[in-house]
Protein backbone atom coordinates (compact mmCIF):
# COMPACT_ATOMS: atom_id res chain seq x y z
CA UNK A 1 0.00 0.00 0.00
CA UNK A 2 1.36 3.46 -0.86
CA UNK A 3 1.77 5.85 2.00
CA UNK A 4 0.88 8.34 -0.08
CA UNK A 5 -2.55 7.00 -0.75
CA UNK A 6 -4.34 9.61 0.70
CA UNK A 7 -1.81 12.62 -0.05
CA UNK A 8 -4.22 14.58 -2.01
CA UNK A 9 -7.61 13.80 0.02
CA UNK A 10 -7.74 17.16 1.58
CA UNK A 11 -6.58 19.11 -1.23
CA UNK A 12 -10.17 20.39 -2.89
CA UNK A 13 -10.92 23.75 -2.46
CA UNK A 14 -13.55 23.18 0.25
CA UNK A 15 -10.13 21.92 2.72
CA UNK A 16 -7.94 25.12 1.39
CA UNK A 17 -7.65 26.70 5.00
CA UNK A 18 -7.11 23.21 6.58
CA UNK A 19 -3.97 22.58 3.96
CA UNK A 20 -2.14 25.81 5.60
CA UNK A 21 -2.81 24.80 9.48
CA UNK A 22 -0.41 22.23 11.88
CA UNK A 23 -1.94 18.71 12.44
CA UNK A 24 -2.71 20.67 15.94
CA UNK A 25 -5.23 22.83 15.18
CA UNK A 26 -6.74 23.15 18.73
CA UNK A 27 -3.33 24.47 19.89
CA UNK A 28 -4.13 27.97 18.77
CA UNK A 29 -7.67 27.40 20.07
CA UNK A 30 -8.46 30.00 23.30
CA UNK A 31 -9.24 28.98 26.34
CA UNK A 32 -12.76 30.91 26.15
CA UNK A 33 -13.63 28.91 22.60
CA UNK A 34 -12.65 25.46 24.13
CA UNK A 35 -14.05 26.22 27.90
CA UNK A 36 -17.31 27.70 26.69
CA UNK A 37 -18.51 29.30 29.92
CA UNK A 38 -22.30 29.97 31.21
CA UNK A 39 -23.05 31.82 34.51
CA UNK A 40 -26.54 32.07 36.00
CA UNK A 41 -27.37 34.20 39.12
CA UNK A 42 -29.75 32.45 41.67
CA UNK A 43 -30.77 33.62 44.82
CA UNK A 44 -27.97 31.99 47.09
CA UNK A 45 -25.38 32.74 44.89
CA UNK A 46 -24.01 31.34 40.88
CA UNK A 47 -23.94 28.42 38.87
CA UNK A 48 -21.49 27.85 36.38
CA UNK A 49 -21.11 25.36 34.01
CA UNK A 50 -17.92 25.40 31.56
CA UNK A 51 -18.16 23.26 28.56
CA UNK A 52 -15.12 20.45 28.75
CA UNK A 53 -15.43 17.88 26.42
CA UNK A 54 -13.18 15.50 26.32
CA UNK A 55 -11.56 15.78 29.31
CA UNK A 56 -11.67 13.18 32.39
CA UNK A 57 -12.61 14.08 35.91
CA UNK A 58 -8.80 13.46 36.72
CA UNK A 59 -7.67 16.02 34.07
CA UNK A 60 -9.18 18.95 35.98
CA UNK A 61 -8.32 20.95 38.67
CA UNK A 62 -10.12 23.24 40.73
CA UNK A 63 -7.75 26.43 42.97
CA UNK A 64 -8.74 29.28 44.77
CA UNK A 65 -6.04 31.68 45.19
CA UNK A 66 -6.53 35.82 46.22
CA UNK A 67 -10.90 35.32 45.55
CA UNK A 68 -10.07 34.18 42.05
CA UNK A 69 -11.42 30.22 40.86
CA UNK A 70 -9.00 29.26 38.61
CA UNK A 71 -10.56 25.99 36.35
CA UNK A 72 -7.28 24.18 34.28
CA UNK A 73 -6.93 20.88 32.20
CA UNK A 74 -4.45 18.70 30.74
CA UNK A 75 -5.04 16.42 28.10
CA UNK A 76 -2.27 14.39 26.75
CA UNK A 77 -2.14 13.22 23.51
CA UNK A 78 0.46 10.78 23.32
CA UNK A 79 -1.79 7.85 24.67
CA UNK A 80 -3.54 7.87 21.62
CA UNK A 81 -0.87 7.03 19.53
CA UNK A 82 0.03 3.38 21.28
CA UNK A 83 -0.33 0.33 19.75
CA UNK A 84 -1.30 1.54 15.90
CA UNK A 85 0.11 1.46 12.73
CA UNK A 86 0.01 3.67 10.47
CA UNK A 87 0.90 7.46 9.61
CA UNK A 88 -1.83 9.80 10.86
CA UNK A 89 -2.93 12.03 8.40
CA UNK A 90 -4.77 14.63 10.31
CA UNK A 91 -5.33 15.00 14.16
CA UNK A 92 -7.64 17.70 15.21
CA UNK A 93 -8.63 16.22 19.20
CA UNK A 94 -6.94 19.11 21.46
CA UNK A 95 -3.89 17.51 23.35
CA UNK A 96 -2.49 20.40 26.12
CA UNK A 97 -3.09 22.78 28.59
CA UNK A 98 -6.10 25.44 28.90
CA UNK A 99 -7.21 27.33 31.88
CA UNK A 100 -9.91 29.96 32.91
CA UNK A 101 -10.20 32.10 35.88
CA UNK A 102 -13.38 33.92 37.55
CA UNK A 103 -13.01 36.44 40.37
CA UNK A 104 -15.85 34.76 42.86
CA UNK A 105 -14.72 37.53 45.97
CA UNK A 106 -12.22 37.33 48.83
CA UNK A 107 -15.07 35.90 51.02
CA UNK A 108 -15.19 32.52 49.63
CA UNK A 109 -14.10 29.64 50.99
CA UNK A 110 -13.15 26.53 49.11
CA UNK A 111 -15.44 24.47 50.88
CA UNK A 112 -18.19 26.94 49.68
CA UNK A 113 -17.87 25.95 46.19
CA UNK A 114 -19.58 22.71 45.02
CA UNK A 115 -18.08 21.04 41.62
CA UNK A 116 -19.51 18.04 40.03
CA UNK A 117 -18.23 16.87 36.27
CA UNK A 118 -20.91 14.68 33.78
CA UNK A 119 -21.57 14.67 30.06
CA UNK A 120 -18.15 16.93 29.64
CA UNK A 121 -19.43 19.86 31.43
CA UNK A 122 -17.97 20.69 34.72
CA UNK A 123 -20.67 22.24 36.85
CA UNK A 124 -19.90 24.79 39.56
CA UNK A 125 -22.19 26.25 42.29
CA UNK A 126 -20.29 29.25 43.94
CA UNK A 127 -21.69 31.28 46.90
CA UNK A 128 -23.04 35.28 46.77
CA UNK A 129 -20.11 37.18 48.48
CA UNK A 130 -21.68 38.40 51.36
CA UNK A 131 -22.23 42.27 51.37
CA UNK A 132 -19.88 44.18 53.26
CA UNK A 133 -22.01 46.65 55.69
CA UNK A 134 -20.60 50.59 55.47
CA UNK A 135 -19.39 52.28 58.50
CA UNK A 136 -22.67 54.35 59.61
CA UNK A 137 -20.23 57.04 61.44
CA UNK A 138 -20.42 60.48 60.80
CA UNK A 139 -17.40 63.03 59.96
CA UNK A 140 -16.87 66.51 59.51
CA UNK A 141 -15.09 68.00 57.19
CA UNK A 142 -13.28 71.64 57.79
CA UNK A 143 -13.67 73.77 55.02
CA UNK A 144 -10.30 75.99 54.46
CA UNK A 145 -10.59 79.90 53.45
Amino acid sequence: MNDTMFSDLFDGPFFAGWRKAVNNAADRMPAQAMMSTDVKETDHGYDVDIDMPGFKKDDINLELSNGYLTVSAHRDGSHEDKGEDGKWLRRERYAGSLSRSLYVGDQVKESDIHASYKDGTLCLQVPKAEAQPQVGSKHQIAIEG
